[in-house]
């Protein structure tokens, strides 16, 4: 396929297309629009439906009653969107309805600045509906990664039948590229589950399957489907039983974590002599990158780790780089989420700095150059 100038934005409704997206739902939030132009212009050319709703709770609820009904889906906002939109979030975890949401992160908290940068979204990806629940969050770094990763968050979607969250920035989702796009037979879709017994057999939707995803009919096929976000048991009706509520708390969990090898995905450069690294993710670690090569550039031995998986958290790859280094520099254009997970992750056995930006603007890389700097004086080093 020739090369096409496009926007990350852009490459987010071309990778939903590619992915199997048949319906999108929403409501237009700067700095996101793009994305729900893309769909209102692309699906109906390939028999698809896009439908603006009157705010961002109907467009969630929406995106949920096709979904159920069989429809691979999206949706895309911001902050104050995604805001909205927690409780119905929740409803999908809770009745395990796969769903996709794009949030292309902008300054807040409330209003804030709606054109501006930022990555201040990452603990509400995490924690912003209630409960206990797992959740899924990819962070592209790049135009041909927010089209990879659109395809790889409705495959996770469908696979473990979970909210899958899309964590763009505004710099990724306004930065226009020359990307070549895969062909249709290169890219891997992951199909929607189907039963596996009929109801003759036995069928109760949320019995689940060895990875301990159920297999819920979708609407209309002949299967009667109960959905609720109360706490239910495997024929779908809800459950009083603390034994019912621990085991199903415990399988939302588990489902998820039991596959994080597959999930988790950490992309590192420069490692093999390096005595510090910078940890970043999205738009920063672009910025991050080159305030790397810099470094090393004047001799520092300076690494590079960008987290392409935000949640659930690479505690693993983080501890074992930990051991290895004298520390970590995370570069977050935010007040400090990401560092956090960081330190907690190291356990101690590095120093953990943070290089936050919350001033409307992104990084340069002297800014991260300067904090390389600060860190290897603190910790010594090259």
């Amino acid at each position: 396929m020739s090369a096409k100038l496009m926007q990350g934005n852009e490459a987010v409704a071309e990778g939903a297309l590619a992915a199997g997206v048949r319906f999108f739902g929403g409501y237009p939030i700067t700095p996101s629009t793009e994305i729900a132009e893309g769909m209102a212009k692309l699906l109906p050319k390939v028999g698809g439906t896009f439908i603006q709703m009157e705010d961002e709770i109907a467009s969630m609820g929406v995106v949920l009653g096709a979904s159920l009904a069989g429809k691979k889906v999206l949706t895309a906002s911001s902050g104050p969107g995604i805001s909205l939109k927690q409780e119905l979030i929740g409803y999908a975890a809770a009745a395990e309805i796969p769903v996709v949401i794009v949030n292309v992160q902008r300054v807040g908290p409330s209003t804030g600045q709606p054109t501006a940068p930022s990555q201040g979204d990452v603990m509400q990806a995490r924690w912003g509906t209630h409960g206990d629940h797992s959740i899924i969050a990819l962070s592209p770094w790049s135009v041909r990664e927010s089209f990879e990763l659109t395809i790889k968050a409705i495959n996770y979607a469908e696979k473990f039948r979970t909210p899958v969250i899309l964590l763009m920035d505004e710099i990724v989702g306004h930065l226009r590229e020359n990307v070549e796009l895969p062909a249709e037979n290169e890219i891997e879709i992951y199909p929607r589950r189907t039963p596996k017994k009929s109801r003759a057999e036995g069928y109760e939707p949320y019995t689940p399957d060895e990875d301990l995803v159920p297999n819920v009919a979708n609407f209309g096929e002949g299967y009667h489907v109960h959905v609720t976000g109360l706490i239910h048991d495997e024929t779908g009706f809800p459950s009083g039983s603390p034994k019912i509520t621990a085991e199903f708390i415990k399988r939302m969990h588990e489902k998820i974590s039991r596959a994080a090898d597959e999930i988790i995905e950490v992309e590192t450069d420069f490692m093999d002599d390096a005595e510090i690294a910078v940890v970043s993710f999205g738009g920063t670690a672009r910025t991050a990158y080159e305030a790397v090569r810099n470094s090393r550039a004047k001799g520092l031995k300076v690494g590079f780790v960008r987290l392409v998986t935000i949640w659930p958290f690479a505690d693993k790859i983080i501890a074992e780089l930990a051991k290895k280094v004298k520390g970590l520099i995370v570069a977050e254009l935010n007040y400090g989420q990401i560092v956090g997970e960081v330190q907690r992750a190291a356990n101690g056995n590095c120093a953990v700095k943070l290089c936050a930006k919350y001033d409307m603007t992104i990084f340069e890389p002297e800014e991260i150059e300067s904090a390389i700097d600060e860190l290897i004086s603190e910790v010594g080093g090259k």
